[in-house]
């Protein structure tokens, strides 16, 4: 086992007596783990997996350590797709399928007889934290597990057919294993699209990040006098409060948007502040413990009361995203979605006498002009991404038909921007989304975040009930 040791300039040195010193007087705290509750799981989806590629070997790399500044690094998640086939979230593992056979390469807790434990920033567990030993691992995940050190040997010795690798998630990984561009993105092509229909392990996993993402939605209201004082700063701490206390982090970096902000779909600056009479735009997730994430957006009066002209065009998108919701059910296309919702925001821009052209004509192919407001698609897969299946087909994703166990946003919207100068004066910065994630059933669909109010008037109900 190599001893490369992970330090700093500025770390002190360490006299051959003090380091003798401390590999010595520890205890043993070595684990009995029950198996973790998606072993069974990943177990049906490597030997699936195996099934699209008989014979070959495939490489799913977790990823490692990103610096964030100098010396420090951002905190690690692990890549989708090693985690969705084995559970694993430690860094630098490497799962290999050869011949029906898996074996996860890891970097187990160092051994007391070497520095790493007390001297290494990265893996070192007093300045990291307890890794799980190889067995800890093999006993939770129920897979066999070697030490990372042996990847090299292992990938560079004798080869079945092809070997296919789960490319740009581990450089180290990509320099042991010469690429071929058609058979990794087939793998990656493959593995994406079988996280497309959830099974009712991860429909679970889902519900949770809903069900939690709700009560931060819920948190940021309750502090709404500090929301006032400190604008969309305190709503995304209080937001990740919650998503850390009960998950493992946001799903993405929240998007507060107040007043005009919300006009920019993905304003993750949060640095404006909260206005009376104006609206707050707000798509938080919560991404849970095992990586699983929701992907809700409400927008509220600040006042707690809507307009008379922010209430007709909240119910206007409201009634986009219910026609969308309609739409979903097995086997229709992926496309049913965003085209009923966005024929109902076109229908409504001409009722506002913003179209220049019939509303046909805006609504055909060839012009779309009405998108100048809506800007975006209805609709994404969401998973342990919060657009997942990213790699997948067009042909079994966009241009293909939804089916049961699906799960996708619904999440039409309007955006009049500030110096929009073809909109009337009092409609220019306002943006209104209204977004929840939707579980494919056998006969139709179920609103996983249905727990938050949609309706104009049960917002303000329950924006009431909260601010005190």
């Amino acid at each position: 086992m190599s001893e490369e040791i992970k330090t700093e300039s500025h770390d002190p040195s360490v006299p051959e007596a003090y380091s003798q010193f401390m590999r010595t007087g520890w205890g043993d705290r070595e684990l009995d783990l029950p198996p973790h509750p998606v072993a069974a799981y990943a177990a049906a989806r490597r030997e699936r997996l195996v099934e699209s590629f008989p014979g070959e070997r495939l490489v799913l790399p977790a990823g490692g350590y990103q610096v964030r500044s100098n010396d420090t690094n951002y905190r690690f998640r692990p890549d989708t797709a090693h985690t969705y086939f084995t559970g694993n979230q430690t860094s630098d593992a490497v799962l290999v399928v050869e011949d029906g056979r898996s074996i996860l390469y890891a970097r187990p807790r160092s051994s007391r007889e070497t520095d790493e434990f007390f001297r290494d920033r990265e893996y070192g567990e007093l300045w990291a934290g307890r890794r799980p030993s190889a067995r800890e691992l093999s006993d939770s995940l129920g897979i066999e597990v070697r030490h990372v050190d042996q990847l090299a040997q292992d990938l560079t010795g004798p080869a079945p057919t092809k070997t296919r690798v789960h490319r740009g998630i581990s450089a180290h990984v990509d320099r042991l294993v010469p690429g071929d561009a058609a058979l990794d993105a087939d793998l990656a092509r493959v593995v994406s699209e079988m996280r497309l229909v959830k099974d009712d392990w991860e429909v679970a996993q889902l519900q949770e990040a809903c069900d939690i993402t709700a009560l931060g939605f819920e948190d940021s209201v309750r502090e709404w006098p500090r929301v006032l004082e400190f604008g969309e700063r305190w709503i995304e701490g209080t937001f990740f409060r919650r998503a850390r206390a009960m998950g493992n982090d946001l799903g993405y970096d929240s998007i507060v948007g107040g007043g005009s902000h919300a006009t920019t779909l993905h304003w993750i600056d949060n640095t404006g502040p909260i206005v009376p009479g104006q609206l707050v735009l707000l798509d938080m997730g919560v991404e849970g413990r095992n990586l699983y994430t929701a992907d809700v957006t409400r927008t509220l009066p600040i006042d707690g009361t809507f307009t008379p002209l922010q209430r007709d065009l909240y119910d206007l998108v409201l009634a986009a995203q219910e026609a969308g919701i309609a739409a979903v059910r097995p086997g229709a296309p992926w496309a049913a979605t965003h085209d009923a919702a966005m024929t109902v925001l076109a229908h409504g821009l001409a009722d506002l006498g913003l179209l220049p052209v019939p509303v046909e004509e805006a609504l055909s192919p060839d012009s779309k002009i009405y998108r100048r407001w809506t800007l975006h698609g209805t609709s994404h897969m969401l998973g342990m991404d919060v657009h997942d299946c990213g790699a997948a087909s067009t042909a079994a994703y966009t241009e293909g038909t939804l089916a049961q166990g699906m799960v996708l946003t619904v999440e039409p919207g309007l955006y009049f921007q500030e110096d929009d100068l073809l909109v009337p004066e009092e409609l220019r910065g306002i943006g209104i989304r209204i977004e929840d994630d939707i579980l494919v059933t056998a006969d139709g669909s179920q609103n996983l975040s249905s727990t938050l109010p949609r309706t104009s008037s049960d917002v303000e109900e329950w924006m009431g009930a909260l601010i005190r």
